[in-house]
């Protein structure tokens, strides 16, 4: 069993959530060569999270970005509020969805079932570039 590493940065993205699948799977230039094995990825902020969800309909992110809206509203009287209004809600939400994924991997590909993709749930209005740690033990051929 062998270990790799490797670190993707996601451009800056608007509040909601973003398919990345495509870019955790760039970032990784070996997946092809792992017969079996797991992909672990982390995302390196507090008020941003990834989740595995629905890939084909553009409502579902719409819809999940008003749900989640709606469980952690800016309106509430944090205490938290030296961020701005929507840092305490990001950070609610990111506990909500967490920051880590795993994933399992066979004969070189992911093992999202068909109508899943790897978003990343950006939480805050005015966000940086997010980082991810992506880290892959399997076996190689």
């Amino acid at each position: 069993m062998e270990i790799r590493q490797y670190h993707l940065t996601l451009p800056t993205a608007p509040r909601g959530f973003h398919l990345v699948t495509r870019q955790v799977v760039a970032a990784i230039p070996d997946l092809a060569d792992v017969r079996a094995g797991l992909l672990n990825v982390f995302i390196q902020h507090t008020s941003a999270s990834i989740s595995i969800n629905e890939n084909a309909d553009p409502d579902v992110p719409v819809d999940l970005e008003m749900a989640f809206n709606k469980i952690a509203p800016e309106s509430w009287p944090y205490v938290h509020t030296c961020e701005g209004p929507d840092d305490m809600p990001a950070h609610i939400k990111a506990s909500l969805l967490g920051n880590t994924l795993t994933i399992p991997v066979s004969s070189g590909q992911l093992c999202l079932g068909t109508w899943q993709g790897i978003y990343l749930c950006e939480h805050r209005d005015h966000a940086t570039s997010r980082r991810l740690v992506l880290t892959l033990q399997g076996e190689w051929d």
